[in-house]
């Protein structure tokens, strides 16, 4: 479905919404989805100016926590109550932010962006700019084993093993998102904030061969947040090894397992409030 907000819907089970990448578009979900169709009712999301989305409007900064108040506004339009949530890298992120305002079941991040401990330089966009001017003629590169190790090394750890229709979609996607520019800009000034207001289970997934992004220095996200490493995979997973990356999600969506995760903060929270409040205890 293509409007405001574009979204595929498939499967049933638990709600379980799926956010791309910086650059990204919902297709890029699409092998994993076939590993989670039949225990989850699954909405692959294109974020807001990327994919068949339309941007926010022009006096919104593109920020994670923005692209999350519209994701939210977008959940109750389709009638969908408190969701699990799965993301990479940027939609890692604005997963993280969706928890912190409460409105999600459980959080999955995938190699997810935000988790370093100040803003980051200003980047110039030479491979965007570049993408773009190659559209004409990505057909044919991404056709050839040398054309989708040139575009994908930094991102997958096996380009070679990526299928040409896939490649084709993520750099087409890469090349034609309005909202690039802005929303990476958005990203570099900022970083993840306010991780001890989450209180629904976090699950945090990193690529072996990621280059784009490390673990987060200690204490970004307070709780029980629970890392997993994604063997054999780089940046974005979903295109290294979907039948693993889907295994991380359902694992991070599972009620049973999350119910005790959920219980575990109550009582972590419960016993934090009653410290505070003892007696004679110093700060």
């Amino acid at each position: 479905m293509t409007g405001p907000v574009a979204f595929d819907r498939t499967g049933s089970g638990p709600p379980l919404v799926l956010l791309h990448g910086l650059g990204g578009e919902r297709r890029v979900w699409r092998e994993v989805v076939e590993h989670l169709r039949d225990e989850r009712e699954v909405i692959s999301v294109d974020l807001p100016g990327f994919g068949d989305s339309a941007p926010l409007p022009d006096d919104i900064e593109p920020t994670p926590w923005a692209i999350a108040e519209a994701l939210d506004a977008f959940f109750t339009t389709l009638g969908v109550d408190r969701p699990h949530v799965a993301g990479n890298s940027l939609g890692g992120w604005v997963a993280l932010e969706l928890g912190k305002r409460g409105t999600v079941a459980s959080v999955t991040g995938l190699c997810t962006a935000g988790l370093w401990s100040g803003p980051l330089a200003p980047k110039p966009f030479v491979m965007h700019r570049l993408a773009r001017g190659l559209r004409p003629v990505l057909p044919a590169l991404m056709r050839t084993e040398l054309g989708r190790r040139a575009a994908l090394s930094g991102i997958v750890a096996r380009p070679d093993e990526v299928p040409a229709r896939d490649a084709l979609g993520v750099v087409r996607a890469y090349a034609d998102a309005p909202a690039f520019v802005a929303t990476n800009r958005a990203m570099r000034a900022n970083w993840f904030q306010g991780g001890e207001h989450i209180r629904v289970p976090v699950t945090l997934g990193w690529g072996e061969h990621d280059q784009m992004v490390t673990r987060p220095r200690p204490g970004a996200i307070h709780g029980p947040v629970r890392h997993l490493v994604l063997e054999g995979c780089g940046h974005l997973p979903m295109l290294d090894d979907a039948r693993q990356t889907a295994a991380v999600v359902l694992s991070g969506s599972d009620s049973t397992r999350l119910r005790t995760r959920a219980a575990d903060l109550d009582l972590r929270a419960t016993a934090a409030c009653s410290a505070a409040r003892s007696p004679g205890r110093s700060s």
